[in-house]
């Protein structure tokens, strides 16, 4: 494992809430060992090894998995010989994490904590994986922030999260959600964590955030990073003749790509931090 991994601060736990109501541990429990999410989490490898440069796809990784959950990602981390850590603020979670790390010898690291106060030093990090995270972190500008501040030159971020553009989602049991005005949202959130936690199937923590990739790359940019959407990360070389003509009209002309991001249920960006 890498020297960094030696160097990690310890965890100081805070009066956060670290608890999970059972239904939704074990949901997540069940969905972390499906075929999908693994399909899932080994392309969201692919991709982040794939926008890396051919030097640092060369070398060992330091991966930081922020809102881990079960820590299903790590396996698909450390099968390529990178180092991995995981981060939640779901105890339960993070403990049947470490269970299974053991039970299969994964030498991972998993922490309890919060995303906006990341138990990191300062540029030790080459990719930041943001997972589903920033919809349910109120302070989703100081989990960015952190994001940004472990991150070394050169690194990336990868973001995926609530599209305010599309009406189809996961987070709240309500048709339409996405689309609902803030004042509606608010009113649903409050219920969320009171009479109704169904409606956001026991989660502790419910969304309040919603993203379109327009601004979030807004806010990357002035901050040192190059981003790209989902649509710039798709590999048209493994794309028929008809299929690439259509991505490039959708990449060259903004309304065909704002369309293509109200039919996308999730946003997605990649940034990657400048070295100059």
């Amino acid at each position: 494992m890498s020297n960094n991994q030696g160097q990690m601060e310890e965890p100081e736990k805070k009066s956060w809430d670290t608890g999970s109501h059972e239904d939704f541990y074990k949901y997540y429990e069940h969905q972390s060992l499906t075929p999908e999410t693994h399909e899932r989490f080994r392309s969201v490898r692919d991709l982040m090894l794939r926008m890396m440069d051919h030097a640092s796809q060369a070398r060992v990784l330091d991966v930081l998995d922020v809102g881990c959950g079960a820590g299903t990602q790590s396996q698909f981390w450390v099968e390529r010989g990178h180092h991995y850590w995981g981060l939640d603020i779901n105890e339960p979670l993070i403990l049947l994490a470490r269970r299974r790390a053991e039970e299969n010898s994964v030498p991972v690291r998993f922490d309890v904590g919060t995303a906006t106060a990341l138990p990191y030093p300062d540029s030790s990090i080459d990719v930041c994986l943001l997972p589903e995270l920033l919809e349910h972190v109120a302070d989703w500008q100081g989990c960015v922030a952190e994001a940004i501040r472990v991150l070394r030159p050169g690194g990336m971020i990868y973001i995926n999260t609530n599209s305010k553009l599309c009406p189809k989602q996961q987070e709240f049991n309500l048709p339409l959600y996405s689309w609902y005005p803030a004042f509606l949202k608010r009113h649903y959130e409050k219920m969320a964590v009171s009479d109704r936690p169904e409606l956001v199937n026991y989660a502790k923590y419910p969304a309040v955030n919603w993203f379109s990739s327009y601004e979030l790359i807004g806010y990357l940019r002035p901050k040192g990073f190059d981003c790209l959407d989902r649509f710039d990360m798709i590999d048209t070389s493994v794309k028929g003749v008809l299929v690439r003509l259509a991505i490039n009209a959708l990449r060259s002309l903004p309304p065909l790509r704002l369309l293509g991001h109200m039919l996308t249920p999730y946003t997605l960006v990649v940034a990657i931090k400048r070295t100059y």
